[in-house]
């Protein structure tokens, strides 16, 4: 019988699990999170810095699944200044970014401008200061999901993301969890 988690990934926990013999000093883990079974693994990764919805299983069937390139992964992103039409209309279309060191055409994507900034909570590290400018809050729909993607794509047209929350894998989404918070569950609604 498989075990299937979801959490919320806080700011600065890799989306790894690693022994205490292999960890280094303060590097915060996965398995700091919650009493896992052996063999559990994240479906996907957030970076360091990101923060927000991450799928865990002890099945790689299912993994792989999920992360082939069809389920749909919905992020909502802090940007740097007030982004325009002309750049969201970019990523949706899809940008050139960096993948190892090559060009890497992103594909069509859903992207809009949020009206208000989501009540997302507090996190431990601020982001900015409010004196260095505005900044924009975005909603980006990817079904691919290459390292630092979203970070890379926002960059690209001129708005660098600040702050990364993924609220939704499939039909699995973030709803009030707070950071750190662990549900075991039956199977995903993917």
């Amino acid at each position: 019988m498989h075990a299937h988690f979801k959490i919320y990934k806080p700011f600065g926990y890799l989306s790894q699990f690693i022994t205490n013999q292999q960890k280094q000093k303060k590097t915060k883990m996965l398995g700091e999170l919650g009493d896992f079974p052996e063999g559990t693994m994240a479906i996907g990764r957030l970076d360091k810095d990101s923060e927000g919805l991450l799928l865990l299983t002890t099945n790689g069937k299912l993994s792989k699944l999920i992360t082939a390139g069809k389920i749909e992964k919905e992020y909502v992103a802090q940007v740097d200044g007030e982004i325009t039409s002309e750049a969201i209309d970019n990523l949706q279309k899809g940008v050139e970014i960096s993948i190892n060191g090559k060009k890497y055409l992103t594909a069509n994507c859903k992207c809009s401008l949020l009206d208000s900034a989501p009540g997302f909570p507090e996190r431990g590290r601020a982001i900015r200061s409010e004196r260095h400018g505005p900044t924009s809050w975005i909603s980006i729909t990817l079904t691919e999901g290459k390292f630092r993607q979203v970070r890379k794509m926002t960059a690209a047209v001129g708005f660098p993301t600040l702050r990364l929350v993924r609220v939704r894998i499939g039909n699995e989404k973030l709803d009030n969890m707070q950071p750190g918070e662990v549900q075991q569950k039956l199977l995903f609604d993917i």
